[in-house]
């Protein structure tokens, strides 16, 4: 889509056919596409119109981010956009391989200047300048990449240092709502518009991790406390105290339900940023105590009463000016709440003290109603002052990592926006004069030293013409004659100023500046300056006092005699302290102005600017009035003319942004020259050995043969590049070589970078290789190794187990065989006791008849092993013939021979029967629970079939009969 607009757009016949204008219509009125080109360059042609319709296209579609080149457009939305700002874009756009190919956005900025970091190529340290009119997002932006850096920069390994690091970042966000309730306010533009201009340097270790910051600020509109202008509020502190205390605390401050304040204009209105419990929260975890911050709230309410002070108009100039009627009550209170004497308070308002001559005697002059207003207005700016510097230093004292403990940081600079109000004093001066300095910063940096650097190395290059604000700076700060300087002159002269005669010698004096213009309608006394984003008229009146900022030194004595523990901290009982008061005659010393201390503290400032490497944000209001959805073109149009943009995108287009030195280039780059072997047929060998070697500190000549080789594989790399589907050869890279740079576009740099990286990936592959080889070779030998010890020990295992098991078996052995024949033994003699004791007549019946030799052995062996007999008898297997018959017989007590040789004797009695061997009279069973023969049940070796126990065994007749 984006190639099909920019072709059709950038057709040479129909631009050569048709006007401009024609053309810029045609392609204006295709809007669809206008929401996708994420990047101003590729509109074309680049003109006001065209980049005006992409932003609104943009703006309409809910896409608030565009590139301009080396800029990043931001849109304020005016409406909350939470998925815009979540902890997983951040991720999202960290984890990113190439964040340039993501959607634009601040932390895609963010991300660029956190990998330039860690990438250590000077300058090492990065800036971000937050620009833009007052109320185009510039806090909101700063404070979401504080967001950002505290995200991605805290990847700590151990849980301690999670911790600190968590910590470290805590008390860093919460450095914002403080700053921002103690120095922003309410304006026609903006409800939280910045009253002062902060450098936030957020400090990075070696491991790129946050370790702390440090927070500089500049020129703090302490006016706003005792003046605001119409429909505009005090600093959002003073509204939070009022809203947000408890019943006890406003009983100890004094803040009725209901007060009045006369520095408290609009206090109906109820903004997003009058939370009080955020602020207590936030100087909570920044180390201030409850007991502290109890204290610094009840000076801000002594504050507040002060301004309800109001004088009468004495009428006699000798006689000091009275309190009015009301506001002796709120004199009280105030003088209560800061702890001062009442009286001594209100002789200070009331009375001047003046030293003169050269004894330096005190005289003291009653002041008129407008010098006592003047010097209580003095007295709250004075406090409120020291205060706001007070708490800067405790957050720094909090945040601030020690010196070696960082070596880089990134700076986030946001500025009061350009402004332009109906009523215009010193503060607008200064605040529209440092948007100047930062605007010629930004024209140097990237239009004319862009330029400039292009001729010097010799690069073909076809101008642009920019718009420089060099003409304005030098009506603002040149030398010898200009604004700062007539303003300062006017408060060294010992007279009173006049607005009038300001504005003559102005105009008098730099008539000739096409910068300074002339307003002949105004009643007041004014002077126009032509800025870079239009003209801005400034009053006369009051000027000259501003810029001497005085401080009448016994307003200083006044309050080092307070008793409050906070004001003894501001205002320290110093005996060498030298006011500002104007001396008089021949000692008068020159007088360190407001403008003298902003323009040495933009100075300095600016230096450390210049040793970055600066990215620039350009915040972009897209209507006054803060509403979503309304883009009003005219005054965009304005913003966009005013800071440049166009001319940015110009050349960031056409030009050459990556600019390295030669030894830089080589230094990165010689890895490149090992490509070309690998592209040849032979890509196994990744060294290039008729490359020469390469020294580190080599000379430029020697240095020109190394470039040729590196520029010679670019061919190479850009084929190797393209598509498979595109042309077959793809279009030669932009760079050029100067005579002391190598300038390219970003898609070079790419492709550099990705030709590196396939070299690194070749020497590391190489060295994987090389590392697995000698580790696979060690892993086998201590693996044969390993089997050989194992081995080794197993055998002796095994012997030493089966010598166990042998000594067991043969225990075992031992004691079976012990154990089988002393239970044979026991069974034995037990059995030969009972045969004694029941068969007493036995002998007498054996010797009438008496036996072979033979069956008389037999016969003893089978009556000693009755039992054994019984079970050949009823068994179904056993002893077969005359063997069985013989059981039987002796165990019946059967005579050998015929049934008719001798009666059997059957041994009965009336008890019952006897013996086993008498002949059973029918079917006989035993009912004897147990055996009367101890070891009777006792078998060494039982078996499954064999019967054990005289209660098993029935004699039956036909069994008996069949035998």
């Amino acid at each position: 889509m984006l190639q099909q607009v920019n072709g059709h757009s950038s057709n040479p016949d129909a631009h050569g056919r048709k006007p401009l204008r024609e053309d810029v219509q045609e392609f204006l009125g295709r809007e669809a596409p206008l929401h996708l080109l994420d990047d101003l360059t590729k509109v074309n042609p680049v003109t006001l119109e065209t980049v005006l319709r992409c932003l609104q296209a943009r703006y309409m579609a809910d896409t608030f981010y565009t590139n301009a080149g080396c800029t990043l457009v931001a849109l304020n939305p005016f409406k909350p956009v939470p998925q815009l700002y979540s902890p997983e874009l951040m991720r999202e756009y960290h984890a990113a391989p190439q964040p340039q190919k993501l959607k634009p956005h601040i932390f895609g900025v963010g991300e660029q200047t956190y990998r330039n970091v860690k990438s250590l190529i000077e300058p090492v340290n990065q800036s971000i300048v937050v620009s833009g009119e007052s109320g185009a997002g510039k806090t909101w932006t700063s404070r979401c990449l504080m967001k950002f850096y505290a995200v991605v920069a805290a990847s700590p390994a151990s849980w301690e240092s999670h911790k600190i690091a968590e910590r470290i970042e805590q008390r860093i966000l919460n450095s914002n709502p403080v700053m921002e309730a103690f120095g922003n306010a309410c304006t026609l533009r903006n409800n939280n518009s910045s009253r002062f201009g902060k450098f936030i340097q957020l400090q990075l270790n070696r491991t790129q991790q946050m370790t702390g910051a440090a927070v500089q600020t500049y020129l703090l509109e302490k006016t706003r406390v005792a003046y605001q202008a119409s429909s505009e509020r005090n600093f959002h502190i003073f509204y939070q105290i009022c809203k947000g205390a408890n019943t006890d605390e406003r009983l100890q401050w004094h803040l009725p339900e209901g007060a009045t304040f006369s520095w408290l204009p609009n206090p109906e209105r109820t903004l997003e940023e009058d939370c009080f419990e955020v602020t207590r929260e936030a100087m909570l975890h920044l180390g201030i105590n409850a007991p502290t911050q109890n204290n610094i709230f009840k000076v801000l309410a002594g504050l507040l009463h002060l301004g309800n002070i109001r004088f009468a108009d004495s009428g006699d100039e000798a006689q000091p000016c009275q309190l009015m009627d009301d506001a002796k009550c709120s004199s009280r209170t105030s003088a209560s709440l800061l702890c001062l004497p009442e009286d001594p308070l209100l002789e200070t308002l009331q009375i001047r003290t003046i030293r003169a001559g050269r004894q330096q005697q005190v005289f003291r002059k009653p002041c008129s109603q407008a010098e006592c207003d003047t010097r209580r207005d003095c007295l709250a700016k004075l406090v409120y002052a020291r205060l706001f510097d007070w708490l800067v230093s405790v957050i720094n004292s909090s945040i601030c990592a020690d010196p070696n403990a960082w070596t880089t940081f990134i700076g986030l600079l946001d500025v009061y926006g350009f402004e332009s109000f109906p009523d215009n004093s010193l503060e607008q001066l200064c605040i529209n004069y440092a948007n100047e300095k930062l605007q010629q910063h930004f024209v140097a940096h990237y239009l004319r030293a862009q330029q400039e650097e292009y001729t010097v190395e010799g690069l073909e290059w076809s101008f642009v013409s920019y718009q420089d604000n060099q003409t304005c700076l030098d009506l603002i700060e040149g030398s010898p004659i200009s604004i700062c300087s007539l303003i300062n002159e006017e408060c060294r002269l010992n007279r009173p100023s006049s607005a009038a005669q300001l504005q003559t010698r102005i105009e008098s004096a730099l008539a000739g500046s096409p910068c300074l213009g002339h307003s002949k309608l105004s009643r007041e006394p004014s002077f126009i300056v032509v800025h870079y984003a239009g003209p801005v008229r400034y009053h006369t009146a009051g000027l000259v006092e501003k810029n001497k900022d005085p401080v009448p030194p016994e307003l200083t004595r006044l309050l080092q005699q307070s008793q409050d523990p906070l004001l003894k901290v501001l205002f320290p009982a110093d005996p060498e302290e030298t006011s500002q008061e104007e001396p008089s005659g021949q000692s008068r010393v020159p007088v360190l102005t407001v403008v003298s201390k902003f323009k040495a503290s933009l100075e300095q400032l600016l230096q450390v600017l210049h040793g970055t490497t600066p990215h620039y944000i350009r915040c972009i209001k897209p209507n006054s009035q803060g509403q979503a959805q309304t883009f009003l073109q005219e005054e965009v149009l304005s913003q966009l003319e005013a800071c440049g943009l166009v001319e940015t995108i110009h050349i960031s287009a056409a030009g050459f942004p990556i600019r390295v030195s030669h030894q830089n280039f080589v230094e990165r780059y010689a890895l490149l020259r090992r490509l070309r072997p690998c592209i040849a047929p032979a890509p196994h060998s990744p060294s290039d050995k008729g490359c020469s070697e390469w020294s580190p500190h080599a000379e430029a000549p020697t240095l020109q043969p190394l470039l040729q080789d590196i520029f010679h594989s670019l061919p190479a790399l850009t084929r190797a590049a393209a598509t498979p589907g595109g042309p077959a050869e793809a279009m030669p890279a932009s760079v050029h070589c100067g005579r002391t740079k190598v300038f390219m576009t970003d898609s070079t740099l790419e492709l550099l970078e990705n030709g590196r990286a396939q070299v690194l990936d070749q020497c590391a592959r190489c060295i994987q290789g090389g590392w697995r080889r000698h580790r696979q070779r060690k892993q086998e030998r201590q693996r044969q190794a390993a089997v050989l010890i194992q081995a080794a020990i197993r055998s002796w295992l095994i012997r030493k187990h089966i010598q166990r098991l042998h000594t067991a078996a043969t225990v075992i052995k031992r004691t079976w065989h012990k154990w089988r024949t002393r239970m044979a033994f026991l069974a034995s003699n037990e059995l030969d006791g009972a045969e004694e004791k029941h068969l007493p007549q036995a002998p007498r019946s054996l010797r009438a008849f008496p036996l072979p030799q033979a069956q008389t052995q037999l016969r003893g062996a089978i009556i000693r092993l009755w039992p054994l007999g019984l079970v050949l008898a009823n068994a179904p297997v056993g002893v077969r013939g005359f063997q069985r018959k013989l059981v039987v017989w002796a165990c019946l007590q059967l005579p050998s021979s015929g049934p008719s040789s001798y009666p059997v004797q059957t041994a009965q009695e009336q008890a019952g029967v006897t013996s086993i061997r008498a002949l059973p009279q029918g079917s006989i069973k035993f009912h004897c629970r147990k055996s009367p023969l101890r070891y009777a049940d006792i078998c060494p070796e039982p078996s499954s079939y064999s019967v054990t126990g005289f209660n098993q065994i029935l004699l039956e007749r036909q069994r008996l009969g069949h035998v």
